[in-house]
């Protein structure tokens, strides 16, 4: 099958594989543009969207449970906890990044009197602390996830743990990422508000929360909930008896698509029209509709080309720079 049954596991995103430049200075490899690599499933915890082969798996969390039961004593805990804050948002700012929104939603949330900040500055934080940024999520009914380095945060994990419904601004932290994980239907787990309606301040995020009715709210929080399971990695010591978690989704997907694989070869089936580029797409397509029609998103998701796209546009190239977070301590 030449190498379509085979996988493999990263723990980093995929950009720090897929390397532009020959250059042996600038960060990464390039184990991803191998022909040896071409044909194989990369699990990572950020696909790319242009590329057939990546597939995105959670990143872990804090929590590694041994048994069922204490899956269910969280979820049950997470259910009565109190939540005090309307929302909240651990991270620091990217002044570097003129299209960073996050500088936008700082100042939107100690504006709100409904809002929890933790900043993560230079040095000594709280956000060092696991404790602190669990308590805050547990805190609040809505966590905001904008943009990190990268289209993703593992933040939007442990938000989701702490069963605090996410609110996204790019549907390349989340949507079209992890699809094996995530239902289809964003809006039953999280609230979608577009990047560009917080830069040209045409949306107030305390009053666009204020608007969803607390009966949705409670729904929500509790699609939230039930996610977890699937969400977390156990301890690799044990396994879970009756509950899957993120491994074993992420394990029988990669089965079931070999498996298609394998029966497309046999019976000559072949996707002649199938376009990488537009990868992103296809887990999101409804019957009847073609990766090739317009989607709403597509703005979101215009690739570089040749490695000289606009890296203030281009989540992918901002990526590249991921180096010098490595020494930073910023969630």
């Amino acid at each position: 099958m030449d190498g379509r049954d085979h996988f493999l596991v990263a723990g980093r995103i995929t950009w720090d594989f897929r390397r532009l430049t020959d250059s042996e200075t600038d960060w990464g490899n390039k184990l991803l543009f191998l022909s040896a690599a071409k044909n194989m499933s990369m699990l990572v915890v950020e696909s790319s969207p242009w590329n057939a082969n990546d597939f995105g798996i959670p990143y872990p969390t804090y929590f590694h449970p041994a048994r069922d039961a204490e899956v269910f004593i969280w979820q049950d805990r997470m259910r009565k906890l109190e939540r005090k804050y309307l929302f909240s948002f651990a991270g620091a700012p990217r002044p570097d990044n003129p299209q960073s929104i996050r500088g936008q939603i700082i100042d939107q949330c100690k504006r709100s009197t409904v809002c929890k900040l933790l900043e993560c500055d230079f040095g000594e934080s709280k956000c060092h602390s696991p404790s602190s940024i669990m308590q805050m999520f547990q805190s609040s009914l809505f966590c905001l996830q904008p943009q990190g380095d990268s289209y993703t945060r593992r933040s939007a994990f442990d938000s989701m743990l702490a069963g605090c419904i996410p609110v996204f601004f790019h549907p390349g932290s989340a949507y079209i990422q992890y699809t094996w994980h995530l239902p289809r239907n964003y809006s039953t787990y999280s609230v979608f508000i577009p990047e560009d309606d917080i830069r040209k301040r045409n949306i107030n995020i305390e009053g666009r929360l204020k608007k969803i009715p607390p009966d949705v709210v409670e729904i929500m929080r509790e699609t939230v909930i039930r996610l977890i399971p699937r969400l977390i990695y156990a301890d690799p010591r044990s396994k879970l008896e009756t509950l899957k978690d993120a491994f074993d989704v992420a394990v029988q997907a990669v089965i079931d698509k070999v498996t298609k694989i394998r029966r497309d070869i046999i019976e000559g089936h072949r996707d002649k029209d199938f376009i990488e580029e537009n990868s992103w797409k296809y887990a999101l397509l409804e019957d009847g509709h073609q990766p090739v029609e317009p989607h709403e998103w597509d703005p979101f998701f215009s690739k570089p080309k040749d490695g000289k796209g606009d890296s203030h546009t281009s989540s992918a190239e901002a990526a590249k720079n991921s180096w010098k977070n490595e020494q930073r301590s910023q969630v």
